[in-house]
């Protein structure tokens, strides 16, 4: 695990992409603080910070091939690299170490594009050829590990954090003025195209090549939902084989591996396979849910050690812009706050951990995918209207779109109706039209959200509607929040995340799945969770999901934090964005319980703590520095 950077350019002397390679690498030091590489030629500069996971003596980078004709930096890790790197011993290529890095260079000189195909694990990387003076790079199946590339000024920049590309000369940062609109309903960075002007993520499933200053993005993987015939038993022991089996690939490694663990089934079910020395849980002071008290009771039952601590209000608060600045662009995700103390805690004592990411995505763990009602009777009756014919479930739906308000009657909407009318994911926030009532006119041109969503939905007409939600999710909520958080808040304490219920394996099985067998009247998740009733309490197995709590409510009804979030509100700054009377009248009438705004206000207040990070404080610092 580490971080890469890197820049194509043919204009700058040796001895300037050098000094422009180390600050662009001196921005990511937290990811990988172990150790540091380079390579710099005529036409590139390659650049590496790491730590070390595996082969721990000789797995430095950058790495070349036999003749020193190209050259690798890699982050992440790859689980199948040990049959890899026999497979290509056995075709004679000669490896320098024992790192998975090494596979991914050989297995590109043996199959050329065709290696990606072949990785099982989280990866970014870069390889360039020095023959052919070009770059070929690829991001996992995913988007478990970050990669973002600017394209401008005769230079090729990528790196994985947007924060490297600051100091290099070619750079020009500005906001990305259509970014902003799209964030207030997502809640995170939905466009593609950043918060930073003309800087763009590698979409997950990618590889690309730079030929001659030309970018080629080629897509070698895509998500592929059939309805297989099968039992439930079947399921449920299809599902139960490839967790475990996964599970124990991803605890492969030279370190020590821990867990983070909740009181949900996911990561109790990944820390009762894995049976780790260590465990680590968060929780919030008094008056709110702790996490940390429920995952100590299942510790205790599986008889391991479990670390904790309570996070304290003050203290989250202050760690704010840190947690802004570590996550490049702006989120309103309030579990960026307990996954940043969470991983400082593990970091403590481990390198690596597993954590329980994309099991609600693989096997439809979310409520929003229609799972709304309480009422058993009202699910029943929803399971059965869903074996209507697709014609006749869209009549129904906007029959009852257009009737009143009545018990169950969003359930039953959204059991009968096209995902594409109503689903754009996890988080909505701001309605569109509200949007424009807070934001200046600048930032009111963007993107529309139905523009974003149907971008996916085009490709799947054909998807039953659940299929057709996490599909949508897999491209939208996955990779630009729930991945991008895990990721930039353990890489913020040099701390490895390792996500084995998000694993091209699994993957192969979850998209066989029947739907019913996914997501019915009796549960979402459901035979997964069956599958996790074979290793935990029925407590644990069928506990609904919570996500991290955190008690923003609280915080924005206490003085001192209302206190400071509105000095942010009027701030000079804040009025270039927001019609600022609007959004302090939002502030004061949540403060004072006239309403529950509590989303809004923290979304737009983490937009512009990041803003602050980004362009206030750093521009102050630049003037200081000058």
């Amino acid at each position: 695990m580490c971080g890469i950077v890197g820049f194509v350019n043919t204009n700058y002397s040796i001895d300037e992409k050098t000094e422009q390679l180390e600050e662009m690498m001196a921005r990511i030091v937290h990811r990988g603080p172990d150790n540091t590489g380079q390579f710099v030629d005529e036409g590139v500069a390659l650049g590496f910070r790491r730590l070390s996971i595996i082969d721990l003596k000789g797995g430095n980078q950058p790495i070349f091939n036999e003749n020193d004709s190209k050259a690798i930096i890699f982050n992440g890790e790859i689980y199948n690299y040990q049959e890899l790197q026999q497979d290509l011993q056995e075709k004679g290529h000669v490896f320098k170490t024992s790192a998975d890095t090494e596979v991914i260079l050989h297995g590109y000189e043996e199959y050329g594009t065709q290696i990606v195909k072949k990785l099982r694990g989280m990866f970014t990387f870069a390889i360039w050829d020095r023959e052919k003076q070009e770059l070929f790079g690829a991001r996992d199946h995913f988007g478990i590990k970050p990669l973002y590339y600017y394209h401008k000024n005769n230079t090729f920049m990528f790196g994985s954090e947007i924060k490297s590309f600051l100091d290099h000369p070619a750079f020009e940062k500005q906001v990305n003025p259509g970014a902003l609109k799209p964030y207030m309903t997502f809640q995170y960075p939905a466009t593609d195209e950043t918060f930073f002007k003309d800087v763009y993520r590698v979409p997950e499933g990618h590889y690309f090549y730079i030929r001659n200053g030309e970018v080629t993005f080629t897509q070698y993987w895509d998500p592929e939902y059939t309805e297989e015939n099968m039992t439930e038993n079947e399921a449920v022991d299809l599902i139960d084989q490839a967790v475990q089996e996964t599970t124990n690939a991803h605890l492969v490694s030279d370190v020590e591996v821990g867990t983070f663990l909740s009181s949900g089934v996911d990561s109790s079910l990944v820390t009762t396979l894995a049976q780790p020395k260590y465990t680590f849980s968060i929780g919030f002071g008094k008056h709110t849910y702790n996490e940390s008290s429920e995952a100590k009771k299942l510790t205790d039952i599986l008889k391991l050690n479990n670390y904790s601590r309570v996070i304290e209000s003050e203290e989250a608060f202050n760690a704010f812009p840190d947690i802004q600045y570590h996550l490049d662009e702006p989120s309103s995700n309030a579990s960026c706050v307990p996954l940043y103390f969470l991983a400082k805690l593990a970091s403590e004592h481990v390198k690596v951990v597993l954590s329980g990411e994309g099991a609600d995505e693989l096997f439809a763990g979310y409520t929003e995918y229609g799972f709304s009602s309480n009422s058993k009777m009202v699910r029943v009756f929803a399971q059965g209207l869903k074996k209507l014919s697709k014609k006749s479930r869209y009549r129904l739906a906007s029959r009852l779109e257009h009737t009143g308000n009545f018990h169950g009657k969003l359930h039953l909407y959204q059991s009968v109706a096209p995902a594409e009318d109503f689903f754009i994911g996890q988080a909505k926030v701001f309605d569109e039209r509200e949007s424009d009532d807070y934001l200046q006119p600048k930032y009111q041109k963007s993107e529309s959200v139905h523009d974003i969503v149907e971008k996916q939905y085009q490709k799947v007409p054909d998807l039953p509607e659940l299929k057709k939600m996490q599909y949508l999710d897999m491209h939208q909520w996955m990779p630009k929040d729930i991945l991008l958080k895990a990721d930039k808040m353990t890489m913020a304490s040099s701390l490895e995340a390792r996500t084995p219920l998000l694993d091209i394996r699994l993957m192969e099985v979850a998209e066989k799945i029947p739907t019913k067998y996914l997501l019915n009247s009796k549960n979402t998740k459901y035979a997964f969770r069956k599958a996790a009733h074979r290793h935990l309490p029925d407590e644990w197995a069928n506990r609904k999901k919570l996500g991290f709590p955190v008690p923003i409510k609280d915080w924005l009804h206490e003085e001192q934090f209302y206190k400071q979030v509105r000095e942010v509100f009027s701030a000079n700054f804040a009025a270039e964005f927001f019609d600022q009377e609007k959004i302090l009248d939002l502030l004061d009438r949540n403060y004072q319980q006239d309403i529950d705004a509590r989303r809004r206000i923290w979304t737009l207040y983490s937009f512009l703590v990041w803003y602050k990070v980004y362009f206030v404080d750093e521009r102050q610092r630049n003037v200081q520095a000058s």
